[in-house]
Parts: C-alpha cells; structure tokens; sequence
C-alpha cells in the first residue's frame, strides 16, 4: 500500500536523526497507527530496532542483545544482569552514531518499573553521555504521555521530539486503495483512519469481502480488535467495553448510560473522560452550547471501525461464532446505509470546519437539536423537535451555514432547501445573520438548487 500521509513527520524524524547531537524522542498512538512504519522508512541497517514483548526481563534483555549483535558481532556473548548494563555496553560499543529504536517500550517497563530512570541516567550522565538516537515507541497511549509529560516521571522534559501519531485523514484513503469518492466515504465508514485496516481491506477485491473477512468473522483479523485496544490503555476492560457497547448500541445520555450500568453517574466521569482522551468517545454538543457547561451533551464513538464494529459484530457474536451468518448478512445489509450516513455527516462537518465555503471562512461547525415553535399548516403554532446535520458559523460571526447530509439515492433538492430556509426563519441563533443552506448528497439530487456538495467536493475540502 502507498504510503501516504505521514511525509510532515517523515521529514521532521530524519532531521532529528541527522542533528549535531544524538536525539530521545517518543513516538506514540493507538495500535496499528503506522509508528512502526514510519519507524522502518527511517532506519538503516546499521541501525538497531527491537519490538518488545511481555516476557520477562531477562529474556527481553537476551533478545535486545541478539539483535544488536548484527550490528556489533558478539554482543550476545556476554550476560548483562541488568538494563544499566545492557545500555551501557551498547553504548560504548557505538563509535559511529546509531539509531536504536525499543519498540512497544511499555512492556519493558512493566518488567522493569525502573528503566525510565535507567535511561535518565544515560541521557544525563557527563562522564559517558548516550551515543547513539533513542527512540522509544509503543501503543499505550497514556503510559507514553506520561513518561514526558507527568512532572514527576523520569523523563520529564528530556525529548528532542513527542511525535503523537493521529489517525488519517479521508482523502488520504481515496490516494492510499485508489477509490472513487462515494467508495472512499463507505470505506472510511468501516476502516476510519488507520492505515493497518486500510492494509487488510487492500486484501480483498471489495469492501463487503473485506468486512466479511475481517470484521464479521471469528477468525478475523480485526475480530477482538477492540480488546486490544483497550488493553493497552484501559484497567477495567469489562467496564470499557461494556461503556462502548451501551454507547454504540445508541443509549449517548450521562443519565442513561449510568441507568444501564446500574451505577452513579460520578463513577463514570474519569473512565467517559479517559476514553474521549484516547480518541474513541465524543462529547456531541448542540451548536452554540457551551462545551464545559451544556446539560444536552450526548456521548458518541469517535472511531469508525469501533462504531462498526458495535454496531454489527457486538449485537451478532453468538450468531458469528455459530457460523450463522444469515442474521449478521440481514442486519449488515439493512444497517450498513445507516450507519455510512452517520459518518458522512461526522465528514461533512470535519470538512466545513476551518474551510472555505462560497468565498467565506468558517470555524465552529456541529450538529444542532433542539425544540423550535413554528408556524404549523394550519397557521397556528406549535412546537417541533429539530435537528440539523450541520451548522457553522463564519470567522466573522456574519454568516451561517445550515446543512442537510443525506446519503440516499432521489432526494430532491428544492425541497430539502425550501425545508431548511423555512426552519432557519425560527432558530434561535440565525437572528441578524446571513444564512446559506447546503445539501450533502451521496448523488446529485434532482431539482438541484446549485447548492449541493458531493463526496468528490467533500474528500477536496477534508
């Protein structure tokens, strides 16, 4: 698969590399985020690269040792008693500056609750100060924060460079399997932005195999997927998965997702908090509400691939794994259009924050619901509940942008817009402001306005 993406910190990482002195950085994000293949495209041979395990210290340390040994011939021999042996051994082995990369570093630190101040004693010592680059890398998310972030780690302060490693965006999978723009939204919808699942759905000849393959199978790839993740980062995976589960399955307020759990909802506040730091819940809150204080906050999976991966495999593990496969096959086909015009919207949003629409500059750009009072057929008003797909508001708080995403074949644009203005006229924040109303159609609808947005407009703007 064509590597894309990641040529910002491609060209930051060889330039640490090749500095007047030799560079510590952290490299850290999610499984399966591409650390260590951005880590491979700036290797060499000469260079040292270890990936961890959870083995013990000693075997971690001889399997250190047998690779280094490609590099320095017989540092295997000898028998290091400890990491502050093995280290400085390497080190004074190294004439020429070297990389050495430790790959999946928290599992040596679970071994060995002392490395970080091991390596502090290296970075710091003046008698026999490190030779050679350090790159430390894994997939605990928060464990790898901490180790340069949290004042009273070792650590602390000590990096050249904290790469945090994001997923990807949109249209870089349309470059990454050479898709149209309505199979990239549809793609994007399953995979998300991880370029291991964009790897595994380059496997097979379509989406619906590659989901069938991989996702919905019990001998997938991605089939206990989210326990991984969890595991990395999360104590209680039970409880984490469980959240998860509650919340793809659509229960998103506080009050009920505690009514569920059976527990207060105080107890849920670090592990929610926890879980929107690691980028797979959302707070989703109403346009114009206030972030910290609005009482309407709804929680959301953020993720792609776990909010299919709830929505299709969590509800049908009995049937998958008794290879009954027609119920999954329903609920996929009758589901799948749903839940790609969810994340169509969430790329719709993504899309108009911080861009340019029509020539004018917007920034803030949600979701809105609410009640409105409007004017009813029978000229009396009544109140309605409303939602709004997307909302944005210019730089200059002017104008506002109100839009409808729709992915469905033979909407009708006139209509969709007439519906729009008409809500707009009652919306408590479009008062002596400007209103453009958009349409973001999959296809483009008939009697169109001139005023829609399709996939290709959208993986531009994104």
């Amino acid at each position: 698969m064509k590597f894309v993406d990641r040529n910002k910190e491609l060209e930051r990482l060889e330039k640490l590399l090749k500095a007047d002195s030799p560079a510590f950085i952290i490299i850290r994000g999610r499984r399966r985020i591409g650390k260590s293949t951005l880590i491979g495209k700036v290797l060499k041979d000469t260079d040292i690269y270890f990936e961890a395990d959870r083995t013990d210290p000693t075997n971690q340390m001889i399997g250190l040792s047998r690779i280094a040994a490609h590099v320095f011939p017989g540092f295997d021999d000898a028998i290091y008693k400890d990491w502050k042996a093995l280290l400085s051994a390497l080190n004074h082995r190294v004439s020429k500056r070297i990389t050495v990369c430790l790959d999946e570093f928290p599992y040596l630190v679970e071994g060995t609750p002392s490395l970080p101040s091991i390596i502090q004693g290296l970075l710091d010592s003046n008698e026999d100060s490190h030779r050679f680059n350090l790159i430390l890398c894994g997939s605990s998310q928060q464990m790898m924060y901490n180790l340069t972030h949290d004042e009273s780690s070792p650590l602390f302060g000590r990096t050249d460079a904290d790469f945090a490693m994001k997923t990807i965006p949109v249209h870089y999978l349309q470059e990454a399997l050479e898709l149209d723009a309505r199979e990239t939204i549809e793609n994007y919808a399953v995979w998300g932005g991880v370029p291991r699942y964009w790897k595994l759905r380059q496997s097979s000849s379509t989406l619906h195999d590659a989901i069938f393959e991989h996702i919905l199978s019990d001998m997938g790839a991605l089939y206990e997927e989210p326990a991984h993740l969890f595991r990395d980062d999360m104590k209680d995976i039970v409880k984490t998965s469980t959240l998860m589960s509650i919340i793809g399955g659509g229960v998103s307020r506080l009050s009920e997702i505690a009514s569920r759990l059976d527990e207060p909802a105080t107890n849920l506040s670090r592990p929610l908090a926890k879980l929107i730091d690691l980028g797979y819940l959302e707070k989703d809150i109403p346009f114009g509400e206030p972030a910290k204080s609005s009482k309407k906050s709804l929680y959301r999976i953020a993720d792609p691939f776990l909010s299919f991966y709830n929505k299709f495999v969590v509800p049908n593990k009995s049937f998958i794994e008794l290879g009954r496969m027609t119920p999954v096959m329903t609920a996929f086909e009758r589901d799948f259009p749903g839940h790609v015009g969810y994340w169509w919207e969430h790329i719709c949003r993504d899309a108009v924050k911080g861009n340019i629409i029509d020539g004018i500059s917007f920034g803030d750009c949600r979701k809105w619901w609410g009640k409105i009072t409007i004017m009813g057929d029978n000229g009396k008003p009544e109140s309605k509940d409303v939602e709004i797909d997307l909302v944005a508001e210019s730089l200059d708080h002017k104008t506002l942008l109100l839009g409808e995403c729709k992915w469905t074949n033979g909407e009708n644009g006139r209509l969709l817009t007439n519906k729009l203005q008409k809500i707009a006229t009652y919306l408590p924040f479009t008062e002596g402001k400007k209103v453009i109303i958009k349409l973001f159609t999959k296809v483009l609808p008939q009697e169109d306005m001139g005023n829609t947005l399709l996939p290709e407009d959208i993986i531009q703007l994104a």
